[in-house]
């Protein structure tokens, strides 16, 4: 029998709310181009009503048209080097930071998750979570091709906590990715269901199925007590 020796964490919608740091970018492109947007405040609103659209993919593109710009790649381009390269306003889940203090003395803690490498590091430094957990694997450092359902990234921070794989515990928020690997590997899986979240309602493969589904991670605990191999 093999208890629990590792919780890893994906980031976005499992820490922190994804869509804090989308509104924070838009803040940012609303006053680093207010030159062809216009007002940055009446801008950023804009944003959020577009992100409840059928037009949330192309936000940059919707704007450029209603301020009577040209639709132009290079325009684009920079707004969204502009998106991913701001340092964001976001801050942990308040379930987070309690989960995460109350687990450290009893598990090795770490994060694995995908995204643009900048972002990524932004997101990290921004919520300090370097400061929280043991291990941070951002998969865009392994390689675009590592991205989940690559297993990788799981393999690698197995070898970096020095455990197991059959001791490890994933927890995450989109069943379409997350789980795919960590399933094969023998790890433990829990989906956490955050009403906001923006992957919510994307399905599991059949491979991906979660084992255990919360909706807060303080929940989180009371299955790591039952969980033994």
């Amino acid at each position: 029998m093999r208890s629990t020796q590792a919780v890893i964490f994906d980031l976005d919608d499992t820490l922190y709310a994804e869509k804090s740091y989308t509104f924070s970018g838009y803040r940012a492109v609303a006053k680093a181009h207010h030159d062809i947007l216009g007002e940055p405040d009446a801008t950023f609103r804009r944003m959020c009503e577009l992100f409840d659209s059928p037009d949330r993919a192309r936000v940059f593109n919707v704007l450029l048209k209603e301020a009577g710009q040209n639709d132009s790649p290079d325009a684009i381009t920079q707004m969204v080097d502009t998106f991913r390269n701001h340092m964001p306003t976001i801050e942990l889940y308040r379930d987070a930071v309690e989960v995460l203090q109350s687990l450290r003395p009893d598990y090795k803690l770490g994060v694995i998750s995908d995204g643009f490498l900048v972002a990524q590091r932004n997101k990290v430094a921004a919520l300090q979570i370097e400061s929280k957990v043991d291990e941070v694997i951002l998969t865009d450092e392994l390689g675009r091709e590592f991205w989940k359902p690559h297993p990788k990234a799981f393999e690698h921070i197995v070898q970096k906590l020095g455990v197991s794989h059959e001791s490890c515990v994933y927890v995450a928020d989109n069943r379409a990715k997350d789980f795919v690997a960590p399933n094969a590997l023998g790890w433990a899986s829990v989906y956490i269901d955050r009403p906001e979240g923006i992957h919510r309602a994307n399905p599991a493969p059949a491979n991906g199925i979660p084992a255990y589904e919360i909706t807060t991670l303080t929940e989180l605990p009371k299955i790591l007590s039952k969980l033994t191999w």
